[in-house]
């Protein structure tokens, strides 16, 4: 990767005791970062056990469990940017045990929920650990490896992200095969307190040595903005629609309020984030990628799950095993990464993953009730394949931008962008599918009593909840639920895959090429090899 242009020839050195046991360092830093990624994707398989009525759930209705996903979601990404900035001010090292301690505390009292309401309020306080846990780590790791191993830690820490993604619903289906709903919760605990003895011995704290004076305003301003954007992209999902005024009013508030939140940083004297970053096309092109690829394949992800389950008919546990080539290909490519940007320099690599993405977004759309599985894996490979070659690039660019002391503002800025852009994914891509869906079924309900025909259009898992209620009656409201759903996702898939190609586009416009090669003795500073 280039070097932006004002950022030092040579960070200061990492400490040589810090620098032996880096690895270890980092290990610890991938197992805290899994269990938060891999309990956002857990809850996903429990949703129908949720829903049941007490002992086997506690009866939560669609609605809240909608909440329950969403709470952690909107804490998580309100709250992302803010805990960057404390970790560059108080520690990264407490702010991350702060941050799993509160995760694993609400991960326990999610487990004992015994009302939806609480198990809510829960979700949200594991939102909270977590939008401090996230940035920390990658903050860390940005203090701890020199800039050389930068990018191949970089890369091991995006394949964990891939990982945690794929055996979340792995583990939720063997976990709600053998014991009740709240183990998916439970669970966390004991990796909670191995994760917090292996940080206290081997994680060292590091933080800005010249943090200046806190801006608590831009804090304020960044935290509302957040908070009221994700919340209207939420209500718009669940609406299927954007044009209600409960969705534009916190819409529009929210796009206000982070451009206040920009003018002030513009003006301030000791901003939280220098807004001159991005006005480096690589920077803002990298946090764009981020985004849109996001935006694409968390949209791709949520109608996947309804694919496999409702028109396909595997269990959750067979649908998570299904995924398991997507992140095969992150732990297989990811790490790797590094080593074909030094060949073929990160715009050429990025636009190539975000292409392969793009086309296995795109193969959806040709997927009918019958496709071979084979088929299905090999699509999931490519997309993990294209994502391994995205992430790595385009964060080591984000965060080799920034100084070292700024590590945290720059993971933040980097998770937050992530963030926001998949919830933007499953919202309007959601909404996509289901107002095609409910288009292409309606015509299909003549049959259904007329108490039950606007439930029954509203999703795929509701119309064939009405036709099992119908009995031998309901057959063929089953067939054609299935083929309307389908038809609903090439739509929705086209609509992902189209995303995916403007990210193409801007990585292809503005990533930096391939750097020249420098040699010895015309002015380039090298540091001195280091013993691993």
């Amino acid at each position: 990767m280039s070097i932006p242009s004002g950022a030092p020839a040579v960070a200061p050195r990492v400490p040589e005791a810090v620098h032996r046991r880096r690895w270890a360092i980092l290990g610890v830093l991938m197992f805290s970062l899994l269990i938060v990624v891999l309990d956002n994707s857990i809850l996903n398989v429990a949703v129908k056990t949720i829903a049941s009525p007490a002992p086997t759930g506690i009866g939560a209705t669609q609605s809240e469990l909608e909440w329950a996903i969403n709470s952690y979601t909107l804490v998580f990404a309100g709250l992302l940017f803010t805990a960057g900035l404390l970790g560059d001010r108080i520690g990264r090292k407490k702010v991350l045990l702060a941050g799993i301690l509160v995760f694993g505390v609400g991960s326990a009292l999610a487990a004992l929920s015994s009302t939806p309401g609480e198990l809510i309020t829960w979700r949200a306080l594991m939102g909270f650990g977590a939008a401090f846990v996230m940035p920390a780590t990658l903050a860390v790791l940005m203090n701890v490896f020199e800039r050389d191993e930068q990018p191949k830690a970089i890369g091991i820490w995006a394949g964990s992200v891939g990982l945690g993604i794929a055996i979340g619903p792995i583990t939720g289906g063997l976990l709600l095969e053998h014991f009740w709903w709240g183990s998916i919760f439970l669970v966390n605990v004991p990796v909670v307190i191995v994760a917090l003895v292996a940080m206290a011995v081997l994680v060292p704290d590091s933080r800005d040595p010249a943090p200046g004076r806190v801006d608590p305003l831009g804090v304020v301003l960044s935290i509302i903005g957040l908070v009221l954007l994700v919340y209207g992209i939420i209500r718009g999902g669940e609406l299927a629609s954007f044009t209600d005024v409960t969705v534009l009013a916190p819409l529009i508030g929210g796009l206000l309020v982070l451009a206040a939140f920009v003018w002030h940083e513009k003006r301030s004297s000791h901003p939280s984030i220098d807004i001159s970053y991005f006005r480096m096309p690589a920077f803002s092109a990298a946090v764009a990628a981020i985004a849109l690829v996001f935006f694409a394949l968390m949209g791709v992800t949520f109608f996947s799950a309804f694919y496999l389950q409702s028109v396909r008919g595997y269990t959750a546990l067979e649908s998570g095993l299904l995924i398991l080539p997507l992140a095969a290909a992150q732990m297989i490519f990811a790490p790797r990464a590094r080593l074909v940007v030094d060949r073929f320099g990160a715009r050429a690599v990025c636009t190539a993953g975000m292409l392969l993405v793009a086309g296995g977004l795109a193969a959806f759309a040709l997927f009918d009730a019958d496709t071979p599985l084979w088929v299905l894996c090999l699509v999931f490979f490519v997309q993990g394949t294209g994502m391994a070659h995205i992430m790595p690039p385009v964060t080591v660019a984000v965060m080799q931008a920034l100084p070292r002391e700024r590590a945290g503002s720059g993971s933040a800025i980097n998770n937050t962008f992530r963030q926001v852009g998949g919830a933007l994914g499953i919202a309007v891509l959601g909404s996509v599918l289901s107002t095609v869906y409910r288009g292409d079924i309606e015509g299909h309900l003549t049959g259904v009593p007329a108490a039950a025909r606007d439930v029954a259009g509203e999703s795929i898992e509701a119309t064939l909840g009405v036709a099992e209620r119908m009995g031998p009656a309901g057959k063929p409201l089953i067939a054609a639920a299935n083929d309307a759903f389908i038809g609903a996702m090439h739509v929705t898939a086209l609509g992902s895959a189209a995303v995916a190609l403007i990210g193409a586009a801007v990585v292809a416009a503005f990533l930096p090429g391939r750097p020249p090669v420098v040699q010895e003795g015309q002015g380039q500073v090298r540091e001195p090899a280091r013993r691993s």
